[in-house]
């Protein structure tokens, strides 16, 4: 009887146990079925890259755009406002007011990315036993006084925001027409008060995603994330709350970091492939159908003494885009550099479609040039615009056409000072506006992580949509307050959410450094050795220099132990010799000498010493760079780095002055001798006898360096010139 009585009573709790679960446990959603909200007036970057999102995770067809095309009426977003949006969606939900079995999900769009699909929100959303379920962050906005009114939290973000929520069709419709709301009024606000009421809470289990399980916010929130991979895709952690977001939202002054993040989520950038993105919205110019490419405006801006500026024009010069689509503008506001502009001008000009020139002489400051400028892209009808300063130079001659090709509102070339973390763009910045070191922003000038890259700041060239020049609410501003121009240009961009981007999908070109450039220096350019090496080289080394280090190549050796190499270019002999004799002040060729430290020098040249031209430390990195990598290469086991070097000077032979050198030895462990001029042309006679060997080297040429050992071995002298004035630099090295 006993047993017969536990057996009822066991099927009498398993018949409650089965009626409640099945009354009581929601059916699984079907997320075909699923609505999909957001409000957006018009497609921005950021509306894009929401969108893009949206494709990756596959449910477009979910997806309803409230109010695209149409006057935004929620006020100023930057504070109160968006009542707008709860009215569009309530309109929206009206044929779904009594479906209580249909999700709905609403989210912001402009500063907004889905990190998941559908299926995982929704299977999310369902263990959390909630009708309603908003996203939460550590901030009671907008109303601060209504902080106490919040339930009490253990642990996890306990205000409410409302940049996307998920629940049911019924509830939501009941929550929002449980009061009006004008459309330039606070929707947060609206539904905090919704939340805050008891009874609407208990009535629809209104909850709040405390930990971020399926919302993450990143205002005050930024330190809580982690940028993980996870095989081929990265993803977002929370540390703090150990929770994977699936969706991300940039709230308030966390766009910033939003963007940075959004480089690589949503399967934008990935491990192997690099770069996914860089592919939406790309176009392919034909370039054998140059009369389809876009007209673009090429702005040059000249603000500042700059070295090497004729091979920035070359650059501009040597871009493969038909210049029958290009115009030309040139603000230069540095009388020095006339000359080189006009000459290019005169040269060239005439291929383009039209060019106009801005002259120091004008007066017109640079911001005023630059809204000339753009000005004048409008006046063309151009499609795009190209905003360069005389320190970008464009080693790639097909540049502008994958700028062009990107098709982004504003897109920039990742450039860098050779050799240096100096680039243009930052990654980050402060909170007032300035420089911070991104996560990734080492990997990217190093090209470890190749791509297109959405930053807060970019200068010195990039291509901007004349559309975005056109609209008066997005020209380009370039001045605000006390900002120079650069920051005045992407501060604006930034306040009006204008994403800037930069590419190192290939290698594009480089930065010149004009801080130290002197241009009360005769030919100020040679005195870039250390600032601007990379260009230093191409102008003034010899262009057969790389040659002596071929292992198939054997040094010339006219002389026994005497080196024959090509050092320098035949711009560097004659600007060196031009910048000495612009100095004037030889030796006059006695023992008396005041510029050593004994006053006397045994074997007197006419001559002048590199420190009596601001050249001595340049010239001794010269020999540390240049020349001590060839001494390595023919006497071999002597090590020296860097050289030595007390006398570095030109000398000068002629006739009537100093014709020859009597015999002697360096005081050196080793001297080079590098001609400046042309034997036959420039003088007659001269050149170098070895007395020991009876070796003479008469046929010297330009920009050659000999070399060869000083004190016992190399006894020698400097030979009859006859005629003309011949010229040789000299360095007696490690004395």
């Amino acid at each position: 009887m006993l047993r017969s009585k536990g057996i009822g009573c066991w099927l009498v709790w398993c018949c409650v146990f089965l009626t409640y679960h099945v009354v009581s446990e929601e059916p699984a959603a079907d997320v075909n079925d699923v609505l999909v909200f957001t409000v957006a007036s018009n497609e921005t970057d950021g509306f894009q890259r929401y969108l893009r999102s949206v494709e990756v995770y596959e449910f477009r067809d979910n997806l309803r755009v409230l109010g695209f095309g149409e006057p935004w009426r929620g006020g100023n977003m930057r504070y109160a406002g968006g009542g707008y949006k709860i009215n569009l969606l309530k309109k929206a939900l009206e044929d779904y007011r009594d479906d209580e079995k249909r999700i709905v999900l609403f989210t912001d769009s402009y500063d907004l990315i889905f990190l998941g699909g559908l299926p995982a929100i929704v299977e999310r959303f369902q263990e959390f036993d909630a009708r309603i379920l908003f996203s939460a962050e550590g901030y009671c906005w907008p109303d601060k006084s209504l902080a106490n009114n919040y339930p009490p939290v253990s642990r996890g973000k306990r205000y409410l925001n409302s940049g996307g929520f998920i629940g049911y069709a019924s509830d939501l419709y009941a929550i929002l027409n449980n009061a009006s709301i004008k459309d330039e009024e606070d929707d947060q606000l609206f539904y905090t008060m919704a939340y805050l009421n008891e009874e609407l809470r208990t009535r629809h289990k209104i909850k709040l995603d405390h930990k971020s399980e399926i919302f993450q916010n990143l205002f005050g929130a930024v330190a809580d994330v982690e940028l993980r991979f996870k095989g081929e895709e990265a993803y977002l952690q929370n540390i703090v709350y150990n929770t994977v977001p699936l969706v991300l939202h940039g709230n308030g002054i966390s766009k910033l970091v939003l963007n940075s993040l959004g480089n690589y989520l949503a399967r934008a950038w990935i491990p192997d492939e690099g770069c996914l993105a860089c592919w939406d919205r790309t176009i392919e110019l034909d370039k054998i159908k140059p009369e389809t490419y876009p007209v673009i405006m090429i702005a040059v801006f000249i603000e500042q003494p700059t070295p090497f500026l004729e091979e920035f024009f070359q650059a501009i010069y040597h871009q493969t885009y038909p210049k029958s689509k290009l115009h030309l503008f040139v603000h230069n506001n540095v009388p020095y550099h006339e000359s080189v502009t006009n000459d290019f001008l005169d040269r060239v000009g005439q291929e383009y479609q039209s060019t106009k020139q801005i002259l120091p002489s004008d007066g017109i400051t640079e911001v005023d040039a630059r809204k000339l400028a753009m000005e004048n892209c409008l006046l063309k009808k151009c499609s795009g615009y190209l905003s360069i300063d005389a320190v970008a130079h464009l080693d790639n001659e097909h540049t502008l056409k994958l700028l062009v090709e990107q098709q982004r509102g504003i897109v920039a070339p990742l450039l860098i000072r050779p050799y240096k973390a100096w680039s243009n763009f930052w990654g980050a910045i402060t909170d007032d506006g300035f420089y911070a070191r991104s996560f990734d922003y080492m990997e990217i000038i190093k090209n470890e992580r190749r791509g297109l890259w959405n930053v807060p700041f970019i200068s010195n060239c990039y291509l901007i949509n004349a559309t975005i020049i056109a609209n008066k609410a997005t020209r380009p501003s370039y001045e605000d307050g006390d900002l120079d121009t650069e920051m005045a240009f992407a501060q604006a961009n930034r306040q009006r959410g204008l994403f800037m981007y930069v590419s190192n999908r290939l290698e594009f070109g480089h930065l010149v450094n004009p801080d130290s450039y002197d241009i009360r220096l005769t030919y100020p350019d040679m005195y870039q050795i250390m600032d601007n090496k990379l260009d230093w080289e191409k102008r003034y080394i010899h262009p057969n220099y790389s040659d002596s280090f071929n292992p198939d190549v054997k040094p010339i050796q006219p002389c026994p132990d005497v080196y024959w190499f090509p050092i320098n270019s035949l711009r560097f002999t004659k600007e060196l010799i031009g910048i000495v004799e612009a100095f004037g002040q030889w030796s006059d060729g006695t023992n008396h000498d005041p510029r050593l430290s004994g006053g006397y020098e045994n074997v007197p040249t006419r001559d002048i010493h590199m420190n009596q031209v601001q050249y001595e430390q340049h010239w001794l990195y010269f020999l540390k760079e240049y020349v001590r990598p060839l001494q390595e290469l023919v006497f071999i086991g002597y090590y020296h780095d860097p050289p030595r070097s007390l006398m570095n000077f030109v000398v000068r032979y002629r006739p009537d002055e100093q014709p020859s050198l009597r015999p002697h030895h360096d005081s050196s462990t080793y001297t080079i001798n590098i001609a400046l001029n042309q034997a036959g042309v420039d003088y007659e006679g001269g050149g170098c006898r070895f007395i020991r060997y009876n070796c003479s080297v008469t046929d010297t040429k330009p920009g050659w360096m000999l070399m060869h050992p000083g004190r016992l071995t190399h006894y020698h002298e400097g030979l009859l010139v006859t005629a003309g004035t011949r010229y040789i630099m000299i360095s007696f090295v490690d004395p």
